[in-house]
């Protein structure tokens, strides 16, 4: 059973409620350099940034937000060297394994975004299992994009929206945003409020290059392994002070 012990945004945060994100997605950026600057190999810090989940993807759970997407391998990362993808793809299995009790003892769903092709079998078993023992759950929904990139989506989507102008089930002039949408990996998930890059490259990376349109953006200098609480807080508390204006004209004073 859910054992998640709930946070009052406006105690713990500051903010009143209605300020809070409903969906924030982070790019974890910087593993390789923290390791670097160790003088340790990079897998060193894909590991202490696989460590460093819990503590994030809990916090949110707490706070109540309705999905939380990590940006974890992207469909570029298999031109890196093969034994730095290979460990890589062991981390997914760990922490896939590992955290399983987590995910259910704070009523977290899980599912995947990205392409399933490529992708090694014991990786896809053991997502598929933990996907299927928190599909009950009630709570926050992690979306962990692995083996994700958002033009290859797009390009996904517009051969799924093709192939029902192919079969008559939908006509060209009926295409708005909403069916574009449903057709994304992302389909049933609220877009994202807040995009946090961490290590401070000031990009995109071909993330939810759809879903962001509207979404704050907020970038910092932590490298993902020392990300901790206090600077989720800080981002928070950072697209709360905004206003929002989805492209209309501020009040006039």
């Amino acid at each position: 059973m859910p054992t998640l012990q709930r946070l009052d945004p406006a105690a713990e945060l500051g903010i009143p409620s209605g300020r809070m994100p409903r969906h924030i997605a982070i790019i974890m950026d910087g593993n390789g350099r923290w390791a670097k600057q160790r003088g340790w190999p990079r897998i060193r810090g894909h590991e202490a940034g696989a460590s460093n989940v819990r503590e994030i993807v809990t916090q949110c759970a707490r706070l109540g937000l309705e999905c939380l997407t990590l940006y974890s391998f992207s469909s570029e990362n298999w031109t890196r060297p093969a034994s730095e993808v290979s460990h890589l793809m062991a981390l997914y299995v760990h922490y896939l394994i590992k955290e399983r009790d987590e995910i259910m003892a704070n009523d977290i769903r899980l599912i995947q975004i990205g392409s399933r092709d490529g992708l090694p079998a014991d990786v896809l078993r053991e997502l598929d299992e933990t996907a299927s023992m928190s599909s009950a759950n009630r709570g926050m929904t992690l979306a962990l994009a692995i083996n994700y990139g958002a033009r290859q989506e797009i390009v996904e989507a517009v051969r799924r929206i093709a192939a029902r102008i192919a079969t008559g089930e939908l006509r060209a002039e009926q295409i708005g945003e909403e069916t574009i949408s449903d057709a994304l990996y992302t389909r049933r998930l609220p877009d994202p409020d807040l995009l946090i890059r961490t290590a401070g490259q000031m990009r995109i990376s071909n993330f939810l290059l759809w879903q962001i349109s509207y979404a704050e953006l907020y970038v910092t200098d932590v490298f993902w392994p020392d990300f901790r609480r206090e600077h989720l807080y800080a981002a928070i508390r950072e697209y709360a002070s905004r206003e929002r204006r989805f492209g209309s004209a501020p009040d006039a004073t």
